[in-house]
């Protein structure tokens, strides 16, 4: 991959600069990576077409038929199918196959917009008397971004202008419409455009790009949209719901909709990267911080409560309960990169590390064919299965279908958040086995990474002439590490392994982390988990599972861990769930207090075998 979703100016305002080649090789996320390229990217039109959201298109361009689906966004999930196809094809430039439906989608793209640019099918088919009257729920804007991501994607992959015509006549009149003294003074209820308009900005070259992106975060926060009942819609969410109750500036914490209030966060933080405003870096830095420590799953899964996919309050974490969406994880990594990028923070790339490896990865099954939209750190044994989008089962689409293209283009485009690159020299901040150029230098890595942690660096390229800084990231969960067999060392204070000096084409680095299954207390401020422990090995956060539950009468929810002795083993099952390790530990089953071994599994790969019970957050044994 020689670009990714997020290319800087050369006037950028940040610390690192993202890689400018990364690819992913072998190992783990190439694995992932393969089923997602071979099997969810290749059935998303399929999906599309089943779903009606393929047929609005063609409704919208020849005039004849109804809208079909349940919401204004449909036409979303194209787009990020498209955006996820498009990274994917710059993988695999050579994928003829792909790149036809990639020009089909586009053509009916093309076909289904309007003279002046506009493009939503719901308000195309199905009431065009209420085009941008809409902007709490309407998503028009929320469309738009997504649209102009795809757009920005297809472009940097191919080179080619198709579809980056039909956005930025999108973005025409949008620009036409939206501003003070113009038809429309207002933002959308689902921030999407901030970070798309940025991102416009950086690949075009066309300043007033960034100038509406900042109009739209400047905008928000004056409750435009307090008042944001619109027809269907019965009831007034509160202008938090979608964090038009205070300027971005001035917020104190995330609030709302998650999914909302991160991408607003992150293209605050694309603003903030290029503008260099210190007050809005400040806010960004004070709202990651707030969500970090109080309102942020263990699995790195964020938004507690069903009700309005929201945030809760400070510490309310309960784990059956627990919504997760999986949109909102990716939301999350999106918003954690771009701040990483923007400070030079490692703290941001371990919480990157965190999300992506369990509130993320939880998302999609190992068939690639399979999904969640909610990822509950619990699941009773008889659990109350309502059916819909929001159970804890996997199922092969969704009525609301945002979360299999937002997983797809995630992991399509996954190289692009491994490494970056700035004056000095090069940094690593995730582990996956592959070629990544930055920094004016290049290094091969090669590791088993998450289920071993010895990482092998190599130079391939560096200056010749002067020093040169190859920096690994020590995540927070290593309190030690090896390098090339010395004795173990602190974690340092910053995250940063700094190795400086005058490198060679061939030279190589061994850095082992020290792999050993742990427990983990929650905060006691968590009451929903008061008096339980967790499991954790390495980056992975484990769980309990219906399928491994031990051979004895009883119930799964009386299993108990017995942390005065968990004697914590890892073992590596190349046949269970394609390969994995699992932690044993002791524990008890009560009420009687009999002995037993508990078999945890990784977070990610719960729900892949039956249907079950499951629970991350095990209660502690109390004799």
């Amino acid at each position: 991959m020689s670009s990714g979703p997020v290319r800087l100016t050369d006037g950028s305002h940040t610390t690192l600069r993202p890689a400018r080649h990364a690819w992913i090789t072998a190992g783990f996320w190439a694995a992932r990576r393969r089923t997602n390229a071979e099997v969810s990217i290749p059935q998303g039109p399929l999906k599309l077409e089943e779903a009606g959201n393929l047929a609005n298109l063609r409704a919208a361009a020849d005039g004849k038929g109804g809208f079909t689906g349940d919401f204004q966004f449909q036409d979303s999930d194209v787009h990020k199918w498209l955006e996820a196809a498009s990274w994917q094809l710059a993988d695999e430039p050579d994928d003829s196959e792909l790149a036809s439906r990639i020009d089909e989608l586009t053509s009916l793209l093309a076909a289904a917009q309007e003279a002046d640019g506009y493009l939503q099918t719901f308000y195309q088919v199905a009431h065009p008397e209420l085009r941008w009257r809409e902007l709490g729920w309407g998503h028009e804007l929320y469309c738009a971004g997504h649209l102009i991501q795809a757009a920005v994607a297809h472009h940097r992959a191919t080179g080619r202008r198709q579809l980056l015509d039909v956005a930025e006549r999108f973005a025409d009149h949008i620009d036409a419409t939206f501003g003070p003294g113009k038809p429309v003074d207002g933002v959308c209820g689902h921030p999407e455009i901030e970070t798309a308009l940025v991102e416009l900005y950086r690949e075009t070259g066309e300043r007033r790009w960034l100038e509406l992106a900042a109009y739209f975060v400047d905008r928000r926060g004056h409750g435009v949209l307090s008042a944001g009942v619109d027809r269907g819609h019965d009831r007034d969410p509160g202008a938090a719901y979608w964090q038009d109750h205070a300027p971005v500036r001035e917020a104190g914490t995330v609030v709302g909709h998650a999914v909302r209030q991160l991408y607003l966060l992150a293209g605050a933080t694309d603003l903030a990267a290029e503008t260099g405003d210190p007050k809005l870096r400040a806010a960004m830095e004070r709202l990651w911080d707030a969500m970090v420590a109080t309102k942020t799953y263990l699995t790195g899964g964020v938004g507690s409560r069903h009700e309005g996919e929201a945030f809760g309050d400070p510490y309310e974490l309960p784990p059956d309960r627990a919504y997760a969406e999986t949109c909102a994880a990716i939301a999350s990594v999106q918003w954690s990169w771009r701040m990483a990028l923007l400070t030079g923070e490692a703290k941001y790339s371990d919480l990157v590390e965190r999300t992506l490896f369990n509130g993320f990865l939880s998302g999609v099954g190992l068939d690639g064919d399979s999904w969640l939209y909610v990822n509950p750190l619990q699941v009773r044994e008889e659990y109350d299965d309502r059916g819909g989008d929001q159970m804890a089962r996997r199922t092969p689409w969704f009525r609301c279908a945002c979360c299999p293209p937002n997983v797809m283009r995630l992991l399509a485009s996954l190289p692009h958040y491994v490494a970056s690159g700035d004056d000095s020299g090069l940094q690593l901040h995730q582990f996956a086995t592959g070629l990544y150029r930055a920094g004016g230098g290049a290094v091969r890595v090669e590791t088993a990474y998450p289920y071993d942690g010895r990482i092998t660096v190599t130079v391939e390229e560096a200056p010749a002439d002067k020093p040169w800084c190859l920096a690994l990231r020590i995540p927070g969960w290593a309190a030690a590490y090896a390098l090339d067999d010395t004795p173990e060392q602190p974690r340092p204070g910053d995250g940063w392994l700094r190795l400086s000096r005058r490198w060679s084409a061939g030279d190589a680095v061994v850095l082992d982390l020290s792999l050993e299954p742990r427990i983990t207390r929650p905060d006691p401020r968590v009451d929903a988990v008061r008096g339980c422990a967790a499991i954790e090995y390495g980056p992975l956060v484990y769980c309990l599972e219906e399928p491994d539950r031990p051979e004895l009468p009883g119930r799964f929810d009386d299993l108990v861990l017995d942390v005065a002795d968990p004697s914590l083993t890892a073992e590596w099952r190349p046949g269970l769930l394609g390969g994995t390790a699992v932690v044993t530990a002791r524990g008890r089953h009560r009420p009687d207090g009999s002995p037993v071994t508990l078999t945890a599994v990784p977070y990610h790969l719960w729900a892949n075998r039956a249907d079950g019970a499951m629970r991350v957050w095990i209660p502690v044994y109390q004799p």
